[in-house]
């Protein structure tokens, strides 16, 4: 493996005359990577790295006809399809692509639904696979393509589709012969949430911003449009998340905030506009949930300071069944089987990756599924994070996750602190092979922080960077920085700080105001000017990121975007920068990376470079990922001062 290594290193390895600045590029090319200014790694990173990038997980799609489980896993360089018969079955593979395969269904006739993109573009293609394994692409190419309903016989499939250069959706019908039309041209972002029982409705929603959304319901027949619960005059908006409707027809579950500063489960009656609270009062969000079939047994999710909590109830009588104790982790994907016996979902926990599990809901049998790697790992050295709260310039309180490492006496860890994306978006306490590796091998403490702008603690929080209060964000982190000196076992001289998407954002502002405290920087495909970002993401995503980061076209937050875009204050950066991107993003495109790249070597700023040819917004593949979290680990040893 060394030898092959370093002999494609001799053969691409290339220097790059410098443009109008001191600073040459050492430019590698290995298959699709492309690696600028990143040393050759010594064969030891890679192998320390293999235990922890060799985990892999499981996640529970839905319930096969016969019993059984379709899950989302991989086996080779990406995720697949699998089946699984029972409890501890084997894993039977019936996908084989080399791009990823995600967010399986199975159809009452026993179809599989699932999607698929190419290199990460995120115009996803709607596929189904019969049981004789004959896989037909339902969608056109050049189109993107998702939210897929189905009546209760499975005869009338719908989805919704974005065609290039448009920020409108239009809803698509199949119907019994295979026939597919349009049946709504929506304007904005619009998804069929559910189909009636009958067949004859269609539940519709508009995401407008993460505090905005509507819900209508749609005659197929005659193309009618009836707004579900539309808000009194001078009434504050609604956040709605999900929806479906009840066995009977005659009503529709779905998630609000109205009237709260979290969501909660409503039960709204068609005929009159009743509501009824089904989660009652909790102050945190009910994130998911799911009815049985036959309208007997209800279960829902609630994110309690990033903790999922699972609560299983009688949906008639409303009385509380027993609950499944579970680990402290993140529960997600919630499904009843056909029969109503068994609800199926992912479980993943700081220590353990996700995988596939059912409750049994008359007899309180709670069934692993499947039992996925650590690769090597021993789940009981792992680190599991404490949750603290730091008082930020404001007095408000922010949330984080510590993992730390074990420390002999005196001694101090250095720091990584992990930016979530979004903002929408929060770090929830599951498995990451990144965190695990910096805590176990580097010796380094992370923080995995909320800060304001975050999901999970409310209307109010979330809505606590909008707009001119983006940099509100950025002085949190650095109230993290003051709590990190008052702390005896945390290095302040050593704190890199690391984010993707937004996150990498967060990352380049933190470094502009905070340099003089931080010893370097990663991000990933994040937003270096907030004008070109704006211009240059695609059009279906454009008007949504507008509603939370402000609208270039106004003269005021123009001048708010050209005061804090980190490209204009890349002179305020004084320590390394390690930038990695994906060619086909949609949302951050490369461009966002090629230009903080290059005047941050103009300012003569040392920075390393890393792209794929093959991704899109997130690594996806293994062999990607693998690349990654080597030239991570090469950086944060150099910044840290950890030797190679």
């Amino acid at each position: 493996m060394k030898k092959l290594f370093v002999a494609s290193a001799a053969i691409l390895a290339l220097a790059v005359a410098a443009p109008a600045f001191s600073q040459a590029v050492e430019r590698r090319e290995i298959g699709n990577q492309i690696l600028e200014n990143v040393p050759v790694a010594p064969p030891s990173i890679r192998e320390g790295l293999a235990r922890y990038q060799n985990a892999r997980s499981a996640s529970f799609g839905d319930w096969l006809p016969g019993g059984g489980m379709i899950i989302t896993t991989r086996f080779g360089n990406t995720n697949q399809l699998h089946v699984v018969a029972g409890p501890g079955a084997d894993r039977s593979q019936v996908t084989f692509y080399d791009e990823p395969v995600a967010s399986p269904h199975v159809l009452p006739n026993g179809q599989i639904l699932f999607s698929k993109d190419t290199g990460g573009d995120e115009w996803f293609q709607l596929f189904l696979r019969d049981a004789d394994g004959k896989t037909a692409q339902l969608t056109e190419p050049g189109t993107r393509n998702g939210s897929p309903a189905w009546s209760k016989d499975g005869s009338i499939l719908v989805w919704s589709r974005a065609l290039k250069g448009s920020a409108d959706y239009d809803v698509l019908m199949r119907d019994a012969s295979g026939a597919t039309k349009v049946i709504f041209k929506g304007e904005g972002q619009v998804s069929p949430l559910a189909v009636s029982p009958d067949g004859k409705t269609v539940l519709l929603g508009r995401y407008y911003s993460i505090s905005e959304s509507k819900r209508w319901l749609l005659d197929v027949a005659t193309g009618k449009l009836t707004e579900l619960n539309p808000p009194k005059k001078g009434a504050s908006k609604i956040a709605y998340g999900g929806g479906s409707f009840t066995p009977d027809g005659k009503s529709v579950l779905l998630l609000s905030d109205e009237g709260s500063d979290f969501l909660r489960l409503v039960q709204i009656d068609l005929a009159t506009g009743a509501k009824v609270k089904v989660s009652g009062d909790r102050p945190w969000d009910v994130e998911d949930f799911a009815l049985s079939d036959d309208g007997r047994i209800l279960a829902y999710v609630v994110n309690e300071d990033g903790y999922s909590k699972l609560v299983v109830q009688d949906f008639r009588t409303r009385r509380a069944l027993p609950q499944p104790e579970l680990p402290a982790g993140v529960v997600s994907g919630v499904a009843f089987s056909p029969d109503g016996a068994k609800l199926g979902f992912s479980l993943a926990t700081p220590t353990s990756v996700s995988d596939a599990w059912s409750w049994g809901v008359d007899d309180g049998k709670l069934e692993r599924w499947t039992a996925s790697e650590l690769g090597g790992l021993d789940s009981k050295a792992l680190a599991t994070p404490a949750l603290i709260r730091y008082p930020s310039f404001d007095k408000r309180s922010i949330p984080a996750f510590v993992y730390k490492p074990k420390l002999a006496a005196g001694q101090k860890a250095p720091v990584i602190i992990d930016i979530h994306g979004g903002p929408e978006g929060q770090s929830r306490p599951t498995f990451n092979p990144f965190h695990q590796h910096s805590v176990a091998e580097l010796g380094a403490a992370v923080i995995v922080t909320n800060v304001r702008g975050s999901t999970g603690y409310g209307r109010t929080f979330h809505n606590l960077d909008n707009a001119e209060k983006r940099e509100d964000s950025v002085k949190d982190i650095g109230a993290l920085l003051d709590w990190i000196k008052t702390q005896p076992d945390l290095d302040p001289s050593r704190v890199v700080v690391y984010g993707q998407s937004y996150g990498g954002y967060m990352s380049l502002a933190v470094m502009t105001h905070y340099s003089d405290r931080l010893a370097g920087g990663i991000e990933r495909y994040g937003i270096s000017n907030f004008v070109s970002f704006l211009q240059n993401t695609e059009a279906y995503r454009r008007d949504l990121r507008r509603a939370e980061y402000g609208d270039e076209r106004d003269p005021k937050m123009l001048k708010a975007f050209e005061t804090i875009s980190p490209l204009n204050n890349v002179g305020k950066i004084n320590k390394p920068m390690l930038v990695m991107q994906g060619w086909n993003d949609p949302r951050v495109p490369k461009s966002e990376s090629d230009q903080v790249v290059a005047k941050l070597r103009e300012k003569g700023v040392e920075t390393w470079y890393v792209q794929f040819k093959d991704e899109g917004h997130g690594f996806l593949k293994k062999a990607n990922n693998d690349r990654r979290r080597e030239v991570e680990t090469q950086f944060l040893r150099k910044v840290l001062g950890l030797g190679q």
